[in-house]
């Protein structure tokens, strides 16, 4: 397997590139594999123009030695990228049902890490997440997919058993940030191959 050159990092709904576990990978991928291309878009509202947006941005890199991460709805769009391009793929408390979790979060909501700015989540949005969960799935793809018992958002049971075909790290306790993200950074980084 090639060492990791491109790194993408996507964050969860109504999260943003200032979350606590992107700043802590971009300063890490920063400061220890300064060769390695980090991304971590700012992702719009809108399931299909998010995948566009990243598809577009994902075009001129080289997927064998691409790899991606995503928290939550970015796990989501992570796993959808994993199985579409065919990269490794981190996947920390990732949405599986989306279109069904999201759909009574339709109008307008502050973001997380700055109330000052809000995102609107539309009804079509709602079909948009459908759409991309009816996708026909490509062969098995290698995913570290790190789930947390105590997720209070999500249903671990059902992340475990969409992602049990991956390499899977259940966590006793724990949350929805997954707040003890310090503690699985070796085994992550690892299979980045970033170790």
């Amino acid at each position: 397997m090639q060492k990791t050159t491109h790194l993408l990092y996507l964050h969860g709904f109504r999260s943003s590139p200032q979350s606590v576990k992107a700043r802590q990978m971009a300063a890490l991928v920063a400061a220890q594999h300064p060769h390695v291309s980090w991304w971590c878009p700012q992702l719009p509202a809108s399931p299909r123009q998010a995948i566009k947006m990243l598809l577009s941005g994902l075009a001129d890199w080289p997927l064998a030695s691409t790899a991606l991460m995503g928290s939550s709805l970015g796990g989501f769009y992570a796993t959808w990228l994993a199985h579409h391009l065919g990269c490794p793929a981190v996947l920390i408390n990732p949405a599986v049902h989306p279109s069904r979790d999201l759909a009574g979060y339709i109008g307008e909501h502050p973001a997380w890490h700055d109330p000052s700015q809000s995102i609107f989540f539309d009804a079509a949005y709602v079909q948009e997440l459908a759409d991309l969960e009816t996708q026909p799935q490509s062969s098995p793809v290698d995913t570290l997919a790190v789930i947390a018992q105590g997720d209070e958002v999500l249903d671990w049971r059902e992340m475990l058993a969409a992602h049990q075909g991956g390499r899977v790290r259940l966590i006793e306790g724990g949350d929805h940030a997954l707040s003890d993200f310090d503690e699985h950074l070796p085994e992550i980084l690892e299979f980045l191959r970033l170790a």
